[in-house]
């Protein structure tokens, strides 16, 4: 029996107690809504701790927006030669638009995982629920 880690639980969105059962219903991008799980399928670990408990999802996932809209800024400069003029401010407005719109589900997902991963005191990973 292979012990996962903890890389592998944020990225495929596992539990942060037993980092076998899945946070998530649904894909990432796809026709299938996804939401968040009550309780883990794998060790019954509560995800929402208290009412409210993911509002503070909303600003991990506005830093994860913050860092890539600078990042689209940047690329944009980059890539198209360095122009800042005024012509240039509708590129840079759509490019910074679609990435936010196209990366929302992304936020949505990973900003829980984290905030359920690192930023919660109360969570623990437990090595016995880590069986298949």
């Amino acid at each position: 029996m292979q012990k996962t880690s903890k890389l592998h639980a944020i990225i495929h969105g596992k539990c942060p107690q037993c980092r076998r059962g899945d946070i998530f219903t649904g894909s990432l991008y796809g026709f299938n809504v996804q939401r968040t799980n009550t309780v883990c399928p794998h060790c019954g670990q509560r995800f929402e701790i208290e009412p409210g408990y993911f509002y503070a999802a909303m600003y991990v996932s506005y830093a994860m927006n913050c860092a890539e809209m600078i990042t689209l800024g940047i690329a944009t400069y980059v890539l198209s030669g360095g122009r800042l003029d005024f012509d240039s401010f509708w590129l840079y407005l759509g490019v910074i638009f679609t990435g936010c719109l196209l990366l929302s589900p992304f936020n949505y997902r990973y900003s829980r995982v984290i905030l359920l991963h690192w930023l919660s005191p109360k969570i623990k990973y437990n090595a016995y629920y880590d069986k298949p």
